[in-house]
């Protein structure tokens, strides 16, 4: 074992303090003033070579193979104070403080709290199975989260968790773990300081985390982070809010993707549709031709890999880069004929190649998998439908003849879409199989998490260097640190019931804490008996405010989860999806904001309202954008609905504008078409005046922008053409706008890029209970004021006050240039007159 004792030398190097201690060296350095890296070099290396990083202050083995997605900075300044005892490392934001004898670090804010400190003896350590350790000292009152994909209770104190991905097809939505995903990064939240700070264990090897089960009387309450491998190479990132954590992770990891504006809309899927005998295409086309019938928005299909199957001598296989002619006569064909309907398919391609696959022999010859740990061929594991091989995406040639693969066999299909999936390595048991790591030499053991990211990598190279001007849209199930940054992901193979409604909502919360904003589930799930008529209403209403929203399934009683499964219920379903279709303005602005901060789509109470300690454990509820506050009804046969509304905030029933004081539960009545809903004050929501019903073929003509004009905000909407990379060259258009608030609540809309809108009409819904306006004012001149409704309704432009809604309704035609609105509220002496 190696156990970091005491500290023995301190010393400046270059731009890290070196600390060497009884047993290892361990460097400290100041990435930014908020960003603290502390790595201690089990294998004395410390080699740069790192698949995750964004942003660095040093030259790194995967420069190249980045290119100018990498950011190089200069590493914030520090002094280093040495003394007998003690060592101080003092930042602008942060101190680091070195105790000597017995060793430990501890970081304190510049208001001298302490953020984060080692646990005496257990600081640092490796073990005698070789796994490298690394204890900090926590207390009752911190909380937990992020972790990427995990299930259960929101909050993970007390909890035990493995990073080791999985194909959990079926999981328990409550207690499986591990999932899909390995995203070493949580956020610790402190209910007495109500400080947030982030720890990235920048590591690529499988590791766990026990977040405080473990107890003994020796040392203090603790949490502890094991990895197999590596160094303890630690990104200890400073708040103190938890949107500074996650802005600051994905500064390291990266933002999110722009992806094209249909990745928002509804994403059709099932298994069951392309692995019919013959003719999956006609079945594909007409599930998308009855949606219209049925008055159903979609714009995507996500094409499950069936259309692979082919003969072998094994019998029906699924073999990767192949089609089915009898299932799919002409996918070309086929491809386009989505196209027209306005439908993006996503073809499933997988990184395993199966022993009887057709290919396999040119394949081997072109020395692309993952070799055996001591035979000088491919290393075998369990895939789909038998034993295979995999993709070496350490391997540049790997990579190029993937790029021409996918390119030949699916890209020049028709499609600029691609769904990455079980790419998770778990079946490669032999963890000493070796990967070539850009010539250097790894093992898949060290190497499978970050693999669903290269490959991720690989796509996105390969659709825009066949669709010159058409942004890609990837999906993967997997994902390492960084996944944000290439693909849209969801939570796999889910469970069909009630636990997984309500626990799926914290799972992708979490992920949005993780970077990855734009994360969902199967939609009414994926594994088990098709879901009850009730069930599928309720996880449709919680679904359409997922960042992804698809309805995918592989049900095991025969039947196909479909939107009109059931009639009585498909009004409620409609309605639904056609709310989320009206809802894209703000989504997709949403998701623009996503690529800009990183911040999460859809953010956890704890997130919004770090204030307020009653919010640390709600993993059901959450905001969506910071306007809108979703309760949605996740229990079988409820009738009422308990909603926690947030202290020192007011709130406003989305449909009858109910006024609320926060802090406080309400109980609201629901029925099955109750989708719950609040409006935060200060709110500005643009969603669609027109309603959409296909997010490729349709544009908003119309904004319907929803304002709770009682306290100060902005909000800035995002338009642009939604699929080409134009945005890139200032074709967007972002409106910021501003509102100040009080006798006169004033609206300030002010423009910046090249886009041309093609929104004609403004429609202003500003709630205001107190009093009606006296006058409104657009760009320096009054608008009509209607009392009669019907004529506010025929006009072009002017105001009414709705005493049902206690709002004021202004409409106007769009003004394609920076102007203000001004609604006065000031009193009126009609007496005094």
């Amino acid at each position: 074992m190696k156990l970091c004792m005491n500290a023995k030398e301190i010393g400046k190097c270059e731009n890290y303090v070196s600390i060497m201690t009884n047993s290892i060296e361990i460097r400290v350095l100041f990435l930014t003033d908020k960003i603290l890296r502390i790595r201690a070099g089990f294998d004395g290396e410390f080699a740069e070579e790192s698949y995750s990083l964004l942003t660095t202050a040093w030259g790194d083995r995967m420069d190249a193979f980045l290119g100018d997605r990498r950011k190089r900075i200069e590493a914030a300044a520090a002094t280093l104070t040495d003394s007998e005892t003690t060592a101080v490392i003092q930042g602008k934001l942060l101190k680091v403080v070195v105790e000597k004898d017995p060793f430990r670090i501890c970081v304190y804010d510049k208001d001298n709290t302490l953020l984060h400190a080692d646990i005496v003896d257990l600081g640092y350590q490796e073990d005698s199975n070789h796994r490298r350790i690394h204890t900090s000292e926590i207390s009752v009152d911190d909380c937990f989260y992020g972790f990427g994909e995990k299930t259960g209770e929101w909050n993970k104190a007390q909890k035990f968790m493995s990073m080791s991905p999985k194909d959990a097809m079926g999981y328990n939505p409550k207690e499986t773990d591990s999932l899909y995903k390995h995203i070493p990064f949580y956020i610790k939240l402190n209910r007495q300081s109500q400080k947030a700070v982030g720890y990235f264990y920048h590591n690529t090897y499988e590791c766990d985390f026990d977040m405080g089960r473990e107890k003994s009387n020796y040392w203090k309450p603790h949490s502890r982070y094991r990895t197999d491998g590596g160094d303890i190479d630690l990104f200890l990132i400073a708040g103190p809010s938890i949107r500074e954590v996650v802005m600051g992770y994905t500064d390291l990891t990266g933002k999110s993707a722009m992806l094209p504006i249909y990745a928002l809309g509804y994403l059709g899927s099932s298994m069951y549709y392309p692995e019919l005998e013959a003719d999956c295409d006609d079945a594909i086309l007409e599930f998308i031709d009855t949606t219209k019938e049925e008055d159903m928005p979609v714009d995507g299909f996500q094409l499950s890999s069936g259309y692979t199957s082919q003969e072998t001598p094994q019998g029906i296989k699924r073999c990767v880069f192949t089609w089915n002619r009898k299932r799919f006569k002409n996918p070309k064909n086929f491809f386009e004929q989505m196209r027209k309907r306005g439908i993006t398919v996503s073809p499933n391609v997988k990184p395993g190649i199966l022993l009887a696959h057709p290919n396999l022999e040119e394949m081997k010859k072109q020395k692309i998998f993952v070799l055996d740990s001591e035979k000088e061929e491919p290393g075998i594991g369990t895939w789909w439908g038998g034993k295979g091989v995999f993709a070496d995406f350490t391997k540049p040639i790997t990579r190029k003849v993937w790029k021409d693969l996918l390119k030949e066999n699916v890209l020049l299909m028709g499609t600029s879409s691609v769904w990455n999936d079980n790419c998770e390595y778990d079946s490669m048991i032999d963890k000493d199989c070796r990967c070539d790591f850009e010539g250097t030499g790894g093992t898949i053991g060290q190497l499978k998490s970050v693999m669903s990211n290269i490959m991720c990598h690989v796509t996105k190279e390969a659709i825009e260097e066949t669709f010159e001007n058409e942004r890609p849209y990837i999906v993967c199930r997997s994902g390492h640190s960084g996944i944000q940054r290439y693909a849209q992901t969801w939570a796999g193979d889910n469970l069909t019931c009630w636990e997984a409604l309500k626990y799926n909502i914290a799972t992708i919360l979490g992920m949005g804490l993780s970077g990855v904003a734009n994360h969902g589930c199967d939609v009414c799930g994926f594994y088990g008996n098709s879901p009850e008529a009730e069930l599928m209403v309720r996880w449709i209403q919680n679904g359409i405010f997922q960042p992804r929203f698809s309805v995918h399934s592989v049900n095991t009683d025969n039947t196909v989860t479909e939107p009109w499964m059931y009639g009585d219920c498909t009004q409620y379903i409609r309605e639904a999806v056609k709310f989320r279709y009206r809802l894209i303005p703000y989504l997709y602005s949403l998701m623009e904001r996503a690529h800009e901060t990183g911040l999460p789509m859809i953010e956890p109470m704890c997130s919004a309202f770090q204030q307020d300690t009653k919010c640390y454990e709600e993993g059901v509820d959450f905001m969506l954008g910071d306007s809108l506050l979703v309760a949605n009804v996740v229990e079988k046969g409820a009738k009422t609905r308990m909603v926690y509304l947030p202290e020192n905030e007011v709130f406003y029933d989305f449909y009858n504008r109910t006024r609320y004081e926060g802090g406080q539960t309400i109980e609201i009545p629901v029925e099955l078409s109750s989708v719950p809903l609040f409006v935060k004050e200060g709110a500005i929501v643009p969603m669609a005046q027109n309603q959409l019903h296909n997010l490729t073929t349709e544009k908003v003509t119309g904004i319907h922008l929803l304002i709770a004009a009682g306290r100060d905000n902005r909000f800035t909407l995002y338009e642009d053409d939604g699929i080409t990379n134009e945005y890139k060259t200032g074709n967007f258009l972002k409106t910021c706008i501003t509102m100040t608030t009080g006798e006169k609540t004033v609206l300030n809309f002010q423009k910046e890029g090249d886009y041309q809108s093609v929104v004609d009409n403004m429609y202003l819904d500003v709630i205001h209970p107190k009093k009606a306006p006296y006058r409104v004012f657009l760009d320096g001149k009054e608008l009509t004021h209607f009392l009669y409704r019907k004529k506010f309704e025929s006009a072009m432009s002017g105001w009414y006050y709705s005493q049902t809604l206690k709002s004021v309704q202004i409409k106007y035609e769009n003004l394609r240039k920076d102007y203000e609105l001004i609604i006065s509220f000031e009193q009126f002496d009609m007496i005094g007159m």
